[in-house]
Order: C-alpha cells, then structure tokens, then sequence
C-alpha cells in the first residue's frame, strides 16, 4: 500500500506541477484555457470554474492543458479556429515556445525549490560509508539479497571502509563475479554477485564500468548560507547532466534501451525511498521531476519539444506547416511513445517481478 500511495504522489505531484506551468503560462499572454486535466481519459471527476473546466482522469501516466485554437494530437481542425486574440494560433512564436515549455521549466523549478529545502533543513550530504541505500530493482544485488542498512565489509577479501573503496572495486570489473562480504543485525553473510556492464562517463571519458545496483546511505552536515542557495541549482545542474549523459549513451548506443525505466520502476523505488524517510522521498520527487522535464524536451512530435521545434520551423518559414502534415506528425510521435512505453513496462516487468521464466519462451 505504501508503495502504492508514494507512487500516486510523485506522479501526481510532478503531473500537477507540468501542467500548471502549461496553464500558468497560456494565461500570462492571454490564451483561454478550455480544459485542465490529471490523468488521461476516461474522465474520473470534473468541475468548472470560470472558461476552463478541471478534470481527474483515470489514467495517470500524463495530463493535459487543452487551450484554445491549438492543434495538436488531442484533436481539432481549421475550422475551429476564429482568429479570436485568445487563441493559441494567433499569438506569436516566442509566446507559443513559452506556453509549450513553461511545463519543464516548472519541473526543473520543483527540482530546484526542493534541493534548496532538503538542504536548508537536513544539511549537506556526505557518504555515510559502504553501507547499502537503494537498491536498483532487480538488480544484482537486490537479486543476491542484499537489503537497505547493509554494511558492505569486502569484496573478494579486500576491506572496505569507505563508499570511494566500493566503486574502485566494483567499477574495474564488468561483467565479472564478486564475493562480497555484508554484516546484517552484527552477523556476517557472503554473496556471489555477478556485476553488470554499464556504458558511463568517468572522469571525462567513457568507458565500461561494472554495476552492482547500489546506491549509498549518507550522513548530513549542518549547510550554511551560500551552500543553501545554491543546493537547488547545483544539484538540478547535475542531474540534467546525468540525464544528458544517459540520452548521448542511448543514441551511440553504449547503453541499451533495455535500461530504461519506467512507471513499475518508479513505484517501487516511491516505495523504497518513502521508507527510508522524508528527505529521501522528496529527493526522489526531485530526481524523477528533472527526467521528465528533460523527456519533454526530446525533439519528438507529441513532446513539448516536438511542438517546439514546430513552431521554431514555422517562424523561420514565415507561415504554418499544413494542419494535416502537423497532425500526422504528431500521431507518429504518439504511436512510437506508445510502443516505447509498452516496452518500457515489459522490461519493467521482467526486472522488477523477476519473470525470468517469461523470457526463456522466447
């Protein structure tokens, strides 16, 4: 149920967030808002207040901010637009960008409200030392049964005292089996885990590194002013790094898309993170705010980066593309997110749930 109920929250809040931005916008250069919606149909509950009507849909992987004169793969034609002032359509390029954008920007802003907060009440993080924090779902070892709390004590007898020793030991070997020693409760265990093999950037270059699928605990430190203000920007800087280096592996292909994750996999480690306690939840709610931020910047019809560009391209030509050449488009991107989010949920499957008997029929 927790697992659940912190799922519903972290969609719900970043969901929220994007499409206030959208909304927020359109109202700030004077673009009517018909609908406002969480969730994608079929339609849950709805009220209306003023011009726009607000929605609770079932379906919540996404929403949606339906304005008006606005063409895109929700539906509508030519012929519902008037020229009115507060149709989309009639404003200009550099309102339309703002409009379709203003959701990311709100997401990297969540991202950055919330790095700033953690930081100002818990302190700086600092590496508690090898001990286990999440844990990757079903991942090596959370396979071998490595659980949050577990201190790491060696790995093929060489000691370990802090995280820094962790990664130099497993970082060297791709694809090879460890033996690593963890304390539960004051008991020893030993475990074989055979490493994955990851594309990454180290040290300014790429190279195959070996993964385990942990993440470290930390320990706080009181923060002070100048480390406060600049947590929020810092830490989201960081993190739309680390997305771009995961975008540029994908697209050389140094990494496999089989390493996408997606709506399981969130809800589990909601689940993971909202046990380990506030500051790890909302540091979640952070990270996964950013990564949608920069999936919507994808220059993909359907995307906010996709309408972007759209517009971009009829600025520069000085007229609109075709509104059937703009829908077609736009259904394209849909199909192909679709299929990608089907495959993203089986691989979400397989990893998560273990179905390894699911593969061997294939």
């Amino acid at each position: 149920m927790l697992t659940l109920l912190s799922f519903v929250v972290v969609i719900g809040v970043i969901i929220f967030v994007h499409e206030l931005g959208h909304f927020l916008a359109a109202r700030s250069v004077g673009i009517r808002v018909e609908q406002f919606s969480l969730g994608y149909p079929p339609k849950m509950v709805s009220w209306k207040r003023g011009e726009t009507e607000y929605r609770l849909s079932w379906i919540p992987l996404g929403g949606y901010v339906k304005m008006s004169g606005m063409i895109d793969e929700s539906g509508g034609d030519e012929s519902t637009l008037t020229g009115a002032p507060w149709e989309f359509a009639s404003k200009r390029s550099w309102q339309k960008i703002w409009v379709v954008l203003a959701g990311v920007l709100m997401n990297f802003i969540l991202a950055v409200l919330l790095y700033t907060g953690i930081t100002a009440v818990k302190g700086v993080p600092e590496y508690k030392g090898p001990f286990v924090g999440t844990l990757t779902p079903g991942g090596p070892a959370e396979s071998a049964g490595l659980e949050y709390g577990d201190r790491i004590l060696s790995i093929d007898g060489v000691e370990l005292d802090t995280w820094e020793d962790l990664t130099d030991a497993v970082y060297p070997r791709p694809g090879e089996t460890l033996r690593v020693a963890y304390e539960r409760d004051g008991e020893a265990h030993e475990v074989a885990i055979e490493t994955l093999t990851h594309e990454m950037e180290v040290e300014g270059e790429w190279r195959e590194v070996g993964l385990i699928g942990v993440n470290p605990q930390y320990t706080y430190r009181p923060a002070n002013l100048e480390e406060v203000l600049t947590a929020g920007v810092q830490g989201t800087a960081r993190v739309i790094e680390l997305v771009g280096q995961s975008i540029y592996a994908l697209v050389t292909g140094k990494a496999s898309v089989k390493d996408l994750g997606g709506p399981i996999l969130i809800a589990k480690m909601s689940g993971q993170s909202a046990r380990e306690g506030l500051g790890y939840f909302l540091n979640f709610i952070a990270f996964i705010s950013i990564n949608i931020g920069c999936l919507n910047l994808l220059p993909i019809p359907a995307l906010d980066g996709g309408h972007a560009v759209i517009i971009l391209l009829e600025g520069a030509i000085r007229r609109e593309l075709p509104t059937r050449l703009k829908i077609a488009l736009q259904n394209t991107g849909m199909i192909l997110l679709l299929a990608l989010i089907l495959f993203i949920l089986w691989n979400d499957a397989m990893r998560v749930f273990n179905f390894g008997w699911i593969k061997q029929l294939f």
